[in-house]
């Protein structure tokens, strides 16, 4: 288990300060291009108006017009109709941009906010880790694992030293002169049981093998069960649960976790 933690910035105060700082900042910005934009746009129209109408006067063979009185305000009549069509259509174009760029202004404005929010998030758990973060050292951790550890395994073989002598006194090996009497009218049948009943094991051995197989190997616990299991003890432990038989192969046996 890594012990390492990372220190974050405790001075959280700045930090939302520089936000407040980059949003009017922002704002600043896209008014200025805003408004940049739209004197842009008005020289590009007029540009295209200047550009369009010299090049239909180009087109015209121009006419000798009378100057008098009824024609000049028959012109300027014309001339200003047209002159108001094309402020009408760069209003128009204007206006259009202008909704543009709000819309980015309003998209702009919602992405500082959430960053903003995500900020503040940030720093309340910043806060919180500040006042949970305790410091260990790896030595301090290696030498508290080490103790527990050795008391583990101490209180591990008291137990299996009381358990032995428990075990020893009210569940002995069975008595092979019985053993024998059980079996005598079928000795042609079972001489192989008379013979392995010499080498049985005690209930204190058969759970010797099964916690170490439980602690060193927390895996796969489960034994294979031997000649040397006494079966009526096999039975004791499965029916009280301190054994539990594989779920797929009847003849492997594990101790029960009750660590766990």
């Amino acid at each position: 288990m890594s012990v390492n933690q990372q220190h974050l910035d405790p001075d959280s105060t700045t930090d939302v300060e520089d936000v407040t700082d980059a949003e009017e900042e922002l704002i600043k910005k896209c008014e200025e291009m805003w408004k940049d934009m739209e004197e842009l746009s008005l020289l590009i129209i007029q540009v295209k108006c200047l550009t369009a109408e010299l090049s239909q006067w180009q087109k015209e063979t121009p006419e000798m017009i009378p100057l008098n009185e009824e024609v000049l305000v028959t012109l300027g009549k014309e001339e200003f109709q047209k002159l108001r069509h094309d402020l009408e259509l760069a209003l128009s174009t204007i206006q259009s941009k202008n909704e543009k760029l709000k819309e980015d202004l309003e998209r702009e404005q919602k992405w500082l906010n959430e960053q903003q929010q995500i900020l503040e998030s940030l720093n309340v758990l910043h806060n919180d880790l500040k006042q949970q973060v305790v410091t260990f050292s790896e030595s301090r951790i290696f030498n508290e694992l080490k103790t527990k550890m050795r008391d583990i395994k101490e209180y591990k073989e008291k137990l299996l030293v009381t358990l032995g002598e428990f075990l020893e006194d009210h569940f002995p090996l069975p008595d092979r002169n019985v053993k024998k009497k059980k079996v005598s009218f079928r000795e042609d049948i079972h001489k192989n049981i008379q013979e392995s009943t010499a080498q049985l094991i005690t209930l204190h051995e058969m759970l010797e093998i099964l916690l170490n197989r439980l602690f060193d190997v927390p895996h796969d616990p489960y034994v294979k069960i031997s000649d040397s299991f006494w079966p009526p003890y096999i039975e004791l432990l499965l029916r009280n649960g301190i054994a539990l038989r594989h779920p797929e192969d009847p003849t492997r046996i594990r101790l029960e976790a009750f660590h766990q």
